[in-house]
């Protein structure tokens, strides 16, 4: 009779997959996290100084009046 053994890697093999899988998932959800929040923080902070660079307003009728 053959006996069959198992190595230690096969029997972990489902614990670190899934370690594996949960490696990557961090790193995406990071990636993805961390790109939202620049991009919110990017364009609020673009819109008010471009606004506080120059502001203009439209007189009905006339032409375009500078502010600064």
């Amino acid at each position: 009779m053959k006996r069959t053994t198992i190595t230690p890697v096969g029997a972990l093999h489902p614990i670190l997959f899934f370690a594996v899988v949960y490696v990557v998932t961090l790193f995406f959800s990071i990636f993805i996290c961390s790109t939202i929040f620049y991009s919110c923080n990017t364009s609020a902070n673009a819109s008010v100084a471009k606004e506080k660079k120059t502001k203009s307003i439209e007189i009905p009728g006339s032409t375009v009046a500078s502010l600064k």
